[in-house]
């Protein structure tokens, strides 16, 4: 399965001719939609979920849009494309084999509400949390890609929250709100302190997983 990092949190996988799209939002490349054979979305935040960017796609070609069912209150007329995923489902989309966990997104403060957010495990080994630190439980994880900068969370949560995956490497996701200046802090941090192989990928960067 090769995967190529977009900005911020968008994936894409590509795995027997098939292409599947994580969290295509408003800070990557709609480029990453190019082909793609099916969408998953971890939460209606427009970081996470660029409407106007998606419906143009699904109106050249429909595809299946999988993620929390609150995403039908979003996605306007784009909703019929919606296959609602719950926490413990099992699916494959694209051709990968999928486990949805999580539930729910972390607090960003107590004033403002907390929406669904559903985090992807694909092929039972490559974890995408969307915008939580949830641990999944009874599965390996070989690739974490890990929300290292956010509104809602605090340096030694990611670093606890890499620590108790345990994957045998990480790369940075969620980071487009960073300058250089960001970025040269934090790698360094997270590389000493996550016990893991952790890197940050330019976007475009394509991986073997």
């Amino acid at each position: 399965m090769r995967l190529t990092k977009y900005a911020h949190s968008c994936l894409r996988l590509e795995h027997d001719g098939a292409v599947l799209v994580v969290d295509p939002g408003g800070f990557s490349d709609p480029a990453a939609l190019d082909g793609a054979d099916a969408v998953l979305v971890t939460h209606e935040h427009p970081d996470h979920l660029d409407v106007a960017t998606l419906t143009r796609r699904l109106d050249r070609n429909p595809i299946p849009v999988y993620g929390p069912a609150a995403l039908g209150g979003v996605l306007g007329d784009a909703a019929t494309a919606l296959v609602p995923v719950t926490p413990g489902d099992t699916f494959t989309a694209a051709g990968v084999p999928v486990r949805a966990v999580g539930g729910r997104h972390a607090v960003i403060h107590p004033d403002i509400p907390v929406v669904e957010n559903i985090g992807y495990l694909f092929d039972a080994t490559v974890y995408h949390p969307g915008d939580a630190l949830h641990v999944p439980e009874d599965v390996e994880v070989d690739t974490l890609f890990a929300p290292i900068h956010a509104p809602w969370s605090k340096f030694s949560e990611v670093v606890d929250f890499i620590r108790a995956v345990a994957p045998r490497r990480a790369y940075a996701l969620h980071d487009a709100m960073l300058n250089d200046n960001g970025y040269g802090v934090l790698d360094r941090q997270y590389a000493a302190l996550s016990r893991t192989d952790y890197q940050r990928l330019e976007p475009g960067t394509r991986i073997d997983v």
